[in-house]
């Protein structure tokens, strides 16, 4: 068993790999931290309101047992030579200089977008980009570290990565047109989206979103080229909105392609690619990577965001595109808080595992 540390554990994304870890055949929580308010409290008293009693849990699964007497240490307290992994789901203004200071030993793996956008740090979904892998050999080397940093995307950049995968591959993709639909839970619990503003509404902007999937799209699809990444030739113009949606970002997709895409050979691809992922049978991976829906009124966030606990990319209204030349689109589903986030982090970790980096 690998020892793990998870930092920032009383958080929205911490809590998520709380779960995600528990009972995990391979990586064994070994020790927890969080802010000073935290230090030295069990996991179940860090995370309850010493005024009202109320638990601040956010997931609907209970507490694992296994974490709720765990004691939250401070962040200074954590020895890397007693881990073989961190788990980071501290938020980006302080997880720079906790990230760095770890990574010097240990494998960091990274919710946050501190590193994402240093030219020797991959953006990683496993399955996807799997050969950007070699970059962390350069990193280390670079920085002198003997661990390093693997940041996961940002999450409404997850869904859209996995479905454009194929669409590159098989039709040379060139230009992206997109609107997200996210959640309320991707804005976090702090300071989070006010149920006044987000009830009876849509909020059209959300902060730096739009530069990250544009950014974030083009590094992930990229290729690794003399240990760096050429960003993927592609446009991406998208419009971020937040909706009254609990868990779950949905995405409406249009793409022109080199290739003529009809529905029927874009179906084919996706499903043949899912077939075919690489991390098919990983503890974490979902029984189907990429799913596509016959349904047209599919996929939605209350259907579709338990499908493979949370793990399934889901794509429906697949049609061709009457503006461009050869062009498609599509309505997309993917988890911010599972693929996207915490799990996505475990299933990053258990292909690294395997190739030898942990």
């Amino acid at each position: 068993m690998k020892r793990v540390a998870i930092i920032g554990v009383t958080g929205a994304v911490g809590q998520e790999f709380v779960i995600a870890l528990n009972k995990h055949p391979w990586f064994e929580v070994k020790h927890i931290a969080a802010s000073e308010r935290s230090v030295k409290k069990k996991f179940v008293d860090a995370i309850r309101d010493p005024n009202s009693g109320i638990l601040k849990w956010h997931i609907r699964e209970p507490i694992p047992e296994y974490i709720k007497d765990m004691i939250v240490e401070s962040v200074d307290d954590i020895k890397t030579e007693n881990l073989d992994l961190i788990f980071s789901s501290v938020e980006s203004e302080a997880a720079r200089d906790i990230e760095t200071k770890f990574a010097k030993d240990v494998p960091v793996i990274s919710t946050s977008a501190a590193y994402r956008y240093e030219p020797d740090v991959p953006i990683l979904i496993p399955g996807i980009n799997d050969e950007h892998v070699a970059l962390l050999d350069i990193q280390r080397k670079n920085r002198g570290w003997k661990g390093f940093v693997a940041p996961l995307p940002n999450c409404t950049t997850t869904g859209l990565a996995i479905t454009m995968k194929p669409l590159l591959d098989k039709f040379g993709a060139q230009k992206i047109i997109m609107t997200s639909m996210q959640s309320m839970s991707g804005a976090g619990r702090s300071p989070g989206v006010s149920a006044l503003d987000i009830t009876d509404n849509i909020i059209p902007y959300i902060p730096k979103e739009e530069d990250k999937v544009r950014i974030e799209t083009g590094k992930i699809l990229g290729n690794l080229v003399d240990g760096k990444i050429d960003p993927a030739k592609l446009k991406v113009s998208c419009t971020c909105t937040r909706v009254p949606v609990i868990d779950g970002h949905t995405e409406s997709v249009f793409v022109e392609t080199m290739k003529h895409a009809d529905p029927e050979s874009v179906k084919k691809a996706m499903r043949e690619f899912s077939d075919k992922v690489s991390v098919a049978g990983l503890p974490s991976a979902p029984k189907e990577y990429l799913m596509v829906h016959e349904d047209p009124t599919r996929p939605q966030p209350r259907l579709d965001r338990e499908v493979n606990d949370g793990m399934t990319t889901v794509v429906g209204r697949l049609r061709e595109d009457t503006v461009f030349e050869n062009g498609i689109k599509y309505v997309l589903f993917s988890h911010n808080e599972k693929m996207g986030s915490a799990k996505g982090a475990v299933l990053l970790a258990e292909m690294l595992y395997k190739k030898g980096y942990i």
